[in-house]
Parts: structure tokens; C-alpha cells; sequence
């Protein structure tokens, strides 16, 4: 009986103890609910122990999933910060951002002296030139010059025939000697009947008419040398040589032509100072002054400007115009122009005090009245002005009211920003707030 009360027994304790377990089990999982956490069992609690791994695996990834939110998070945040530095239009449709602008950007008024010119344009053509002629006549046996060619004076151009013209010399030159003789021999009975007048063996009228003759030999002798010199003179025209340096332009006769005198031969012109010959409208004649500057430029020489000096001034208008013609020398060293090429530029009139002034890009027009904006305590300032006529080839304009001197005007236009804006010059300290 003991023992099967004992046998009994174990059961009842055995089912006792998995009761227990089962109750142990239960309390594990009603802690880890309410803490979640993971507790650790002793060892003869292994069913125990496993069955809560299984419910806490699952809950072990939230971590993860909460730190990739984070990170998520602070990627939006960055990217709306840095799209926040960039300009953004308001309700109304205006720039909140600051103007950013460049040194080039930003002009001060200050006083510059402004200069005055008048458009002018014509032909050039040498100072000197000249058409070569024949002063004898007779047949070309040389032409030694070519168009294009330069000359110096002096030297020889054509040659004409002077066998005609050399025997005429040497017929003078007999004349010569026979009125020399003769007059020899008026001196000698001159001299003769002076003695002989001297002791009264002839009369005072036979004398005289000595002494007439030896004057009527004079004469003659003088004649003859004229004459001879006349056709030495034609003799050396023979030989037709360059009045002055300069440039063969026109070849107008070839050898073996027979010439008469005053016939052209070549044409001379000498470049090295030329003249541009302009009309100016007759109301700017009072402006115009000898030895006012002109500047400008020939087709071809790209954007080399040439300087030339108000010379003449045509006292009369032009025939059928209200212009009257000026003349501007320009000199040409290196022989770069040449004659009948056109020419565009500039006369400057008169230059002016210094004026205030600010370029003429900075003023803008709004409903037809001009205005400038300015950068004045790092904001854009709007200001209403009355400028003067822009001077022509002068990128500044005369500002006669509406800026003071060191005010500092914007050149460019300022797009969408209006007057009131932030606004600051790259390099220099930003506006703040």
C-alpha cells in the first residue's frame, strides 16, 4: 500500500511540477508584455525559454526601422534648407531674394568731361599730285617709270628725240660767238675814233656814229645769248624728270610716240599726306574750327582708327546742298592710305567742362520717363532723372538732375526686382535679415 501510495504520489507530483511550469511560462509571457523585454529562465525551463526566443525574434528588426526613418527624415530636412538659399517669389509675385551684382555692374555718377562730335565721311586724295607734260615736243624714245612705281625728285621719266633740239642749241651757240666778234670789233674802232675824236682829225658826229654801232653789238651779243640759252633750256626739257617724290598713278604715253608739247605724260601723286574732303551741314559750320581733331576709319584696315586735322574751311555751300565742304589733312607716313578711298568717322567739335554724368546704358525709360536705379545702404533705390543728349561716340550722358555726385547707379537692368529689394555688389559685405 505504501508503495503503490508512493507510486500514486509521483504522478501527482509530476503533473504538480508541469503545472507549475505552465504557470511559470504564462508569467514569462505576461512580463515580457508588459516590459518588452527578454528574460532569461534557468535551465530546466528549456521549453520555456525557446517559446519566448520565438516571440521576441520578431520585434528585434524595429530598430532598423526606426533608425531608417530617421536618416529619411533629416534627408528631406537638408534638401529644404538648401532649396530655402534661393530666391522664391512671394504672394505677389515679387523677388524676396537679395540682387547679386558684379564691380562692372555698378557706375559712379561723377563729373567726366564730355566731348561733342559731328559725323563726317568723304573721299581722300593726295595734297600733292600732278600730271607730267612735255614742255617740248618730239618723239618718246624712253619711259622709264610704271604705274605703282615711286620716284624720287629728280629722276628721269621719259626721254624725248633732242637731235632737232641740239642742233638749234648749236646754231645759237654760232650766233653767239659771231655777235661776240663783232662786237669785238665795234670796241676796237670805238677806241680808235675816241683817239682820233681826241686830236679833231674826225668830227663829233662820226663818233657818235661809232659809238652806236659798238651798242647795237652789245646788243646783238646778248640776244645770241639768250637765244642759246633758250634752246639750251629746250634741250634739257628733252629730259623729263619728277618735280617732286612720290607715286607713278597713270602711265599715259608709250615710247615711240611722237608728243607736241604740253602733252601729258604720267601721272605723279605723292602720299604721304592726304586730304579728306567732307560736307558738313552749313548749321554746324559755327562749331567747326581750324586744327579740330577727326578720327576714323577706312574700309579694310579692320579696326585701325587714322587722325586727321581740320586744314580749310569752303567759304560757300556746295552747289545744290545746304553743306559746305571741309578739309581735314591726314598725314600718311607709312603710305597705308591711298587716294579715292572712302573714309568714316568723327569731328570733334568742342569738349566740354567736366559734367556729371553716368553711362547711358544705366537710364531706363518707364512710361516714357527716364529713371536710374541705384545701390544706396545695401537696397535698390528708383530715381527719376533729367539727362542731357547723350554725346554721339560717348558712352556716358550728362545727368542734370535727379543723382548727386558718388551716387552709385546700376547698369544692367534688374529683372523682376524692384525698388526696395536687398541688393549687393559680389566681394562686398551681403545684406542681412
Amino acid at each position: 500500500m505504501t508503495t503503490l501510495a508512493r507510486q500514486q504520489s509521483a504522478p501527482t507530483a509530476s503533473n504538480a511540477e508541469q503545472a507549475d511550469d505552465q504557470d511559470d511560462t504564462v508569467d514569462a509571457r505576461t512580463a515580457e508584455a508588459r516590459s518588452s523585454s527578454i528574460h532569461a529562465f534557468p535551465a530546466h525551463h528549456s521549453t520555456s525559454s525557446a517559446t519566448a526566443r520565438e516571440v521576441a525574434r520578431p520585434r528585434s528588426i524595429a530598430p532598423f526601422v526606426i533608425g531608417a526613418l530617421l536618416i529619411i527624415a533629416a534627408l528631406v530636412a537638408w534638401f529644404m534648407f538648401k532649396g530655402s538659399d534661393a530666391p522664391a517669389p512671394g504672394e505677389d509675385g515679387k523677388v524676396t531674394g537679395p540682387l547679386e551684382l558684379a564691380q562692372i555692374d555698378v557706375s559712379v555718377a561723377q563729373p567726366r568731361v564730355l566731348a561733342r562730335s559731328l559725323p563726317l565721311s568723304g573721299s581722300l586724295a593726295p595734297v600733292v599730285q600732278a600730271t607730267v607734260k612735255s614742255k617740248v615736243g618730239g618723239e618718246v624714245e624712253q619711259l622709264t617709270v610704271r604705274e605703282g612705281q615711286d620716284v624720287r625728285q629728280g629722276d628721269v621719266i621719259a626721254r624725248l628725240d633732242t637731235r632737232n633740239l641740239q642742233a638749234q642749241y648749236d646754231r645759237e651757240l654760232a650766233a653767239v660767238d659771231k655777235a661776240r666778234a663783232d662786237l669785238e670789233l665795234a670796241t676796237l674802232n670805238r677806241e680808235k675814233n675816241r683817239s682820233l675824236l681826241q686830236q679833231k682829225y674826225i668830227s663829233q658826229n662820226t663818233f657818235e656814229q661809232t659809238e652806236s654801232a659798238w651798242a647795237g653789238s652789245v646788243a646783238n651779243l646778248r640776244l645770241a645769248e639768250a637765244q642759246a640759252r633758250l634752246a639750251k633750256i629746250n634741250l634739257d626739257d628733252a629730259v623729263v624728270r619728277a618735280p617732286f617724290a612720290g607715286t607713278v598713278a597713270r602711265r599715259l604715253v608709250q615710247p615711240g610716240e611722237k608728243v607736241a608739247p604740253d602733252t601729258s605724260l604720267v601721272a605723279l601723286v605723292d602720299l604721304r599726306e592726304l586730304l579728306l574732303e567732307a560736307a558738313v551741314p552749313a548749321a554746324e559750320i559755327p562749331a567747326v574750327k581750324i586744327g579740330q581733331a577727326a578720327h576714323f576709319s577706312v574700309g579694310g584696315f579692320g579696326k585701325r582708327e587714322f587722325e586727321g586735322k581740320v586744314q580749310r574751311i569752303n567759304p560757300i555751300t556746295a552747289d545744290g546742298s545746304r553743306s559746305i565742304m571741309i578739309y581735314v589733312s591726314v598725314l600718311n607716313p607709312d603710305l597705308a592710305l591711298k587716294g579715292g578711298m572712302f573714309a568714316q568717322g568723327n569731328l570733334l567739335l568742342d569738349v566740354n567742362e567736366p559734367v556729371l554724368s553716368i553711362p547711358g546704358s544705366a537710364v531706363k525709360s518707364e512710361a516714357g520717363v527716364p529713371i536710374v536705379y541705384v545701390l544706396e545702404n545695401g537696397k535698390l533705390g528708383r530715381r527719376q532723372v533729367t539727362v542731357g543728349e547723350q554725346v554721339e561716340g560717348s558712352e556716358f550722358v550728362a545727368v542734370q538732375a535727379g543723382l548727386q555726385q558718388g551716387d552709385r547707379v546700376i547698369v544692367p537692368d534688374v529683372g523682376e526686382h524692384q525698388s526696395g529689394d536687398a541688393a549687393f555688389v559680389r566681394g562686398e559685405t551681403a545684406p542681412t535679415g
